[in-house]
């Protein structure tokens, strides 16, 4: 179920009402709903798939349960956690990679010729991000950071919680779980919030994203045709698509689970104003990029450990990071690409300069901190072409039609593109979170002091509102781009 559906639009408030009012005087009963909740939202595109859900989810507290279990017989333990992590990314290894390798391998030695070696497999959606969720647990509960839990009721709500189910953010046990296994008392202000936030995100994802993936599917789709200006606008219009696509989907995600006081972790923070390529990882998709820190990274040494095995680490996470977005080589060239770029910053221990807000305390930025914001910006584009592309020959096309004098030329191509209007949806978002920077969303009313009249308030909504009708009705709507991840 799409969260910009008419279908998802009678879904929540059926399922508020009833969680609030019907049910919130029995903790399981209520968490007991919120699993059959879920399950409806994700068995909306095919139920089967729930079966791999509730596979994962029960292999993942049976484990927890036999960690907690063996903890004085260290062997065992570990024996478990391991065999819970093979199956785990097995499942998840067959579903989204089973196709690639065979193909890759019949790409190298069988001339192409793959025929009855590979299978037609359904991806399920978002079995990344609720594979990596649950595969946190167990892994928690074996370095002791979380008890195990007997109440399976509360774990299968936990893993399938239908915010945050098909596209993140991906939570930690010691933030979510606990959140199930306590009662959740309504809190009005908090569920206004979630509404604002969500709004916020329905602007970045329809009126912003799905209006630039109109010039970027017209670009991409001939790029061959076109001149290095447009693909320039092209490449900068899908860096504004993924982010509006994805980062809409968190906010929506985290302002929908206020309204069943559940609170997420932020997943973006304005990674399009970082001053380097440390800060924007620090500022894009947290909660997978603190995932691999945590569970990748820190465990191989991290940075405390030798320069080769610095290097070491740094491409590790990064390709991994690349791989779990999809089965393709542009994938893992994206991820070494950023590795490469991460790589002069953390040897010169230079990766963490910037952990503050940009113009922090400032309405401007400086001269030095826009070159900065700008040169970080245009490697991230960079980067988002070799994602976008179809293939790595697409992608090298691509990037040295980028670097020919007529980029500074302006093609009458570019004008029959429709996007003028997606420039100023786009310079609207940039405007409001440049001033709302330091905060935790766009519609965050309690930051710029004219949001706190409640006519200007009810002016802002109705303009969001109706400009999401216009666009709705003008171009439909579309999925999220991470879906397929």
């Amino acid at each position: 179920m799409l969260f910009n559906s008419f279908e998802f639009a009678i879904f929540l408030p059926i399922v508020f009402l009833l969680y609030w009012f019907v049910l919130n005087r029995n903790l399981r009963l209520q968490n007991a709903f919120v699993i059959v909740a879920s399950y409806v939202f994700y068995g909306w595109w095919n139920w089967r798939l729930l079966i791999l859900i509730a596979f994962t989810s029960l292999c993942s507290w049976t484990s927890g349960l036999l960690i907690q279990k063996f903890r004085s017989e260290h062997w065992k333990a570990k024996f478990v956690s391991i065999t819970n992590i093979v199956v785990n990314l097995l499942i998840l290894g067959v579903f989204k990679y089973y196709n690639f390798f065979v193909q890759s391998f019949a790409d190298v030695f069988l001339d192409g010729n793959a025929d009855g070696l590979l299978l037609d497999l359904i991806l399920p959606v978002g079995i990344s991000f609720y594979t990596f969720q649950a595969l946190s647990y167990s892994i928690d509960v074996y370095k002791h950071k979380i008890e195990a839990t007997r109440d399976i009721i509360a774990f299968f709500a936990f893993i399938s919680f239908f915010p945050q189910l098909v596209a993140g953010p991906i939570e930690r046990a010691t933030n979510l779980l606990p959140q199930f296994l306590n009662k959740r008392n309504f809190d009005y202000d908090i569920a206004v919030n979630g509404c604002r936030q969500m709004l916020w995100g329905f602007f970045k994802k329809v009126v912003v994203a799905d209006n630039c993936a109109i010039v970027v599917n017209q670009i991409f789709d001939n790029y061959q045709e076109q001149t290095g200006s447009v693909l320039l606008v092209g490449a900068i219009f899908f860096a504004f698509q993924i982010y509006g696509d994805f980062s809409g989907y968190s906010d929506i995600a985290i302002g929908t689970a206020k309204l069943f006081g559940i609170k997420l972790m932020q997943n973006f923070k304005t990674p399009y104003f970082s001053r380097d390529i440390a800060e924007f990882w620090r500022r894009w998709h947290i909660s997978l990029t603190t995932w691999f820190r945590d569970y990748v990274y820190i465990p191989l040494g991290g940075s405390r450990c030798s320069k080769w095995k610095i290097v070491r680490n740094t491409f590790i996470i990064f390709l991994l990071s690349g791989f779990w977005h999809g089965a393709n080589w542009t994938f893992i060239a994206w991820g070494g690409y950023h590795a490469f770029l991460f790589l002069p910053l953390i040897l010169m221990g230079k990766n963490r300069k910037y952990t503050n807000t940009v113009a922090e305390g400032r309405l401007l930025p400086t001269m030095k901190e826009i070159i900065q914001m700008s040169l970080t910006f245009l490697l991230v584009v960079i980067g988002w072409v070799i994602f976008r592309s179809e293939n790595i020959g697409q992608a090298w096309e691509y990037i040295c039609s980028l670097c020919d004098t007529d980029i500074w030329k302006v093609s009458y191509r570019f004008f029959l593109f429709p996007q003028h209007y997606e420039s100023i949806f786009i310079i609207v978002m940039l405007v409001v979170e440049w001033l709302q920077r330091g905060r935790e969303y766009g519609l965050e009313m309690s930051g710029i002091k004219v949001f706190r009249l409640k006519a200007v308030r009810w002016i802002v909504y109705f303009i969001i509102v109706i400009t999401y009708i216009l666009v709705v009705s003008t171009i439909g709507k579309s999925d999220f781009i991470y879906f397929q991840f």
